[in-house]
């Protein structure tokens, strides 16, 4: 097993559990309650406090605060958890909240995540793998973000908003409706502007899909009646995987109203 190396001037408090290979740079701070898995890299004057969990090799940048209670007013001091997954990268200024007791205790970030400067996840947000935030980019409490989505530098997403596999935000966008899995949305007040093209083709998914996937989209936009009901036609139609994937988040239950096709 590979020696840790943690720099003198770091606080490490009691009952901190420091895995295998990890590197705690200068000044930083690791809180009684932080497990670090193999390999995690925790860069100058970092902060991981609380009940937090990182993931194998992921790296934290100078002044990034992971692991420190909720922005809620409704929380009371209750004993709740963050589990950040494996390769991530937290850079500098980002926040990382726990969870609260209300919103079911765990805030959850995926693997492979890249958390650009100043990146914010508030309480209860569950994050999926592969997810880009950019500079500044805030979710807000209670969030469902889903595998490989995308979202803008200096972007927002409102309370209990989900957003689908591999959809992608613009940047200066202001999301308050749930966003359709592989959805493009852009502008100040978040529109549904078409599909993610580029991330469909980047990510290997075959013509003969993304073609089903563009069909259906079109079907959502300008079929007949309400835009549930065209969904419900959609599923019933189509054998697409990707469709289907679609129109099964579109039919699950939800806290917002859907961003529609224009």
């Amino acid at each position: 097993m590979t020696a840790s190396t943690i720099h003198p001037s770091a606080i490490i408090e009691p009952g901190a559990q420091i895995g295998p290979g990890c590197t705690i740079g200068p000044f930083c701070v690791i809180g009684a309650e932080v497990t670090l898995a193999a390999g995690v890299v925790v860069k100058s004057h970092a902060v991981i406090t609380g009940w937090t969990d990182v993931g194998e090799g992921s790296i934290i940048f100078p002044f990034a605060c992971v692991g420190e209670v909720p922005q809620d007013l409704k929380y009371k001091g209750e004993r709740t958890r963050l589990i950040v997954g494996a390769r991530c990268r937290i850079r500098e200024g980002a926040t990382l909240n726990t969870g609260t007791e209300g919103g079911g205790g765990i805030t959850r970030i995926g693997d492979d995540c890249l958390l650009m400067t100043g990146a914010h996840i508030g309480h209860d947000a569950q994050v999926g793998n592969r997810v880009i935030l950019a500079n500044q980019a805030a979710i807000a409490g209670h969030c469902q973000i889903g595998d490989d989505v995308i979202i803008g530098g200096l972007s927002g997403v409102h309370q209990w908003v989900r957003i689908g596999h591999g959809a992608i935000i613009g940047a200066v966008t202001m999301v308050t409706n749930d966003v359709l899995p592989h959805g493009l949305v852009q502008g100040p007040r978040g529109e549904l502007d078409g599909l993610n093209l580029v991330g469909l083709k980047r990510r290997g998914v075959d013509r003969s899909e993304i073609t089903a996937l563009r069909a259906g989209y079109q079907m959502l936009a300008q079929g007949e009646g309400t835009f549930l009901d065209r969904a419900r036609r959609l599923a019933e139609e189509s054998d697409s995987p990707h469709v289907r994937e679609m129109t099964d988040f579109i039919l699950s239950a939800s806290d917002r109203s859907f961003l529609t096709p224009k």
